[in-house]
């Protein structure tokens, strides 16, 4: 039906038992669970049914593309490897710690620059920068530390 898997899953008797006793474990985590299903319908060991890929995303409902991954995961980096999910590389660590975020909402709360009704949030942005609060900082960034304070810049006596 379609190429065969590159990533060939041989799971040895203690895998098979591990991965089942994850199975009838009663409060483990359903991510853990799928992947453990997964790779014991891949097993093209002695015990396993050896699945092609397409039967095994039709009957879990997933892609697959995950299953694929999931058996080079096992094949390249083990077992334990596989059942936990990796770490996002999108996690960026935050622009503002907690003392940067109190100088932002007391500049916030303070009166606008000469000629203005109100802060901007660029106004906020660049006014940081100005005083060394910070090196750079979007508008964006500033939006979403106020948001996430409930700060209302619209609000008259914001505060």
């Amino acid at each position: 039906m379609g190429k065969e898997a590159k990533w060939v899953v041989r799971l040895d008797e203690t895998e098979r038992r591990e991965l089942g006793m994850l199975l009838t474990t009663p409060r483990a985590a359903a991510e853990r669970v799928l992947r453990a299903r997964v790779l014991l319908k891949a097993d093209e060991g002695a015990q396993g049914p050896a699945w092609a890929d397409t039967t095994i995303a039709e009957a879990f409902e997933i892609s697959v593309a995950k299953v694929q991954r999931l058996r080079q995961r096992l094949v390249e980096e083990g077992l334990a490897a596989t059942l936990v999910r990796h770490p996002s590389p999108q996690l960026r660590p935050h622009k503002l710690d907690g003392a940067q975020e109190a100088r932002l909402v007391t500049l916030t709360c303070s009166a606008p620059p000469a000629g203005r009704a109100r802060w901007t949030l660029q106004l906020l942005a660049d006014q940081l920068v100005t005083l060394e609060v910070v090196d750079t900082i979007s508008d964006e960034t500033v939006r979403r530390t106020l948001k996430k304070m409930s700060s209302n810049l619209g609000a008259n006596g914001s505060g």
